[in-house]
């Protein structure tokens, strides 16, 4: 602590991590390691096979490579350190550690919100008008959707990271999570927190709402095209596609929503929230959308099957 004109500045925070009990951490530890190493298998195999197999070089893979690439950044944002503090008796991380630690959070959710929503419009496409598909979706419109998507993200965490910067943070120096995030470490600001909490409402309620739209609108369309379909296979592979989209969207949206737009009290229920967004959600994406796919499961078993090239 620094104490100055009375007023005491906090210099190091203590997250208080999801419980004291040394047994329950070390299981935790070990739930979160085989998590972690799940999840970055799972994503940097997805991104290994969409980049050597020639069959998945589409509009569709190329955001799905963007989306296992920022998941797994995301959760290497979180976990490290996480597993770092099940393992420590002092649970202690800077303010540097811990406003890089929001930003990137921050940064990375406006990112995937874009992806998911980009991913909607191409799925969009594929389905309601594949006569103008690859004239719609050519590589340099996917790649300006992937940009500006980057480009929302950097913008979003650097303006929120700004104004939280005007912040002074005074004690005590608990977070009441296991890792830093806005909600809670706002609850620690002496000065008035109203332009940080009014910046990341408008950032959910504009961002979140336009993508969802987008979102929202992309699969209605789709569904209204699948009912008029008179193949029950491609109506079927149409549903299911939708299906596994939807559940990574409710997910995604339902714990940004319930973290980010409600009061943060430290409740065992935000913990479980953030745990699912921050650690499982990484995971779980490149299941839902890639390894249970037919497409990805032949183009991983011809990636196997090469015979490696020997040159002398």
């Amino acid at each position: 602590m620094e104490v100055g004109n009375n007023i005491t500045t906090v210099t190091t925070s203590v997250l208080l991590g999801l419980s004291n009990n040394p047994q329950i951490q070390a299981l935790l530890f070990v739930l979160f390691l085989g998590i972690y190493l799940l999840t970055l298998m799972g994503n940097l195999t997805m991104l290994l096979v969409i980049r050597a197999d020639s069959h998945l070089h589409t509009s569709m893979y190329f955001f799905l490579s963007h989306l296992s690439f920022l998941d797994t950044f995301y959760s290497s944002i979180i976990v490290p350190k996480l597993l770092e503090n099940l393992l420590s008796k002092w649970k202690t991380i800077s303010p540097l550690e811990c406003f890089t630690q929001i930003s990137l959070v921050i940064f990375s959710g406006a990112t995937e919100a874009c992806l998911l929503s980009v991913m909607a419009y191409d799925w969009f496409q594929a389905v309601c008008h594949p006569l103008l598909y690859v004239v719609a979706m050519n590589r340099q419109v996917c790649t300006g959707l992937v940009g500006a998507s980057w480009a929302i993200g950097v913008g979003t965490g650097l303006v929120n990271s700004i104004l939280l910067d005007q912040q002074h943070f005074c004690g005590p120096n608990l977070v009441h999570s296991f890792a830093c995030e806005l909600p809670p470490v706002l609850l620690l600001a002496c000065s008035d927190p109203y332009i940080s909490i009014a910046s990341i409402l408008t950032t959910m309620v504009v961002l979140g709402l336009g993508t969802l739209v987008l979102f929202l609108g992309s699969y209605t369309c789709i569904i209204m095209t699948a009912l008029g379909i008179n193949s029950v296979t491609g109506r079927r592979k149409i549903f299911s596609t939708c299906f596994s989209h939807f559940l990574v969207v409710t997910i995604f949206y339902g714990s940004g929503v319930f973290r980010y737009m409600t009061p943060a009290s430290g409740s065992a229920l935000e913990q479980v929230v953030s745990v699912k967004y921050s650690v499982v959600t990484p995971l779980l994406n490149p299941l839902i959308y890639s390894l249970k796919n037919q497409e990805v499961k032949a183009a991983f078993k011809r990636v196997l099957a090469r015979k490696p090239r020997l040159t002398f």
